[in-house]
């Protein structure tokens, strides 16, 4: 089963995606890596910042990895690269 989930992009990752925001359907069942994974494959050039990209599910932070979620249409996942400051 699948759902449309809508992905916004910030900073970095909105110049490397090309855009701020998109819907995207996944499958409903689908840990975060995979997530991310099929993110990459509509813009490959986001891989350059899976070692410092910042994931959030639903507003709440969540590492790149094996945790499952079950995501429902309207779900919105954020791409938030890392940030400098001083």
């Amino acid at each position: 089963m699948s759902c449309e989930v809508t992905v916004l992009y910030f900073a970095r990752s909105a110049e490397l995606a090309g855009l701020r925001t998109e819907n995207i359907s996944v499958p409903q069942r689908i840990t975060s890596l995979q997530l991310w994974r099929e993110i990459v494959k509509r813009h490959l050039s986001l891989a350059d910042i899976e070692d410092q990209v910042i994931f959030a599910i639903c507003q709440e932070y969540v590492p790149l990895g094996d945790q499952q979620f079950i995501l429902h249409t309207g779900d919105e996942v954020a791409i938030i690269p890392p940030l400098s400051g001083g």
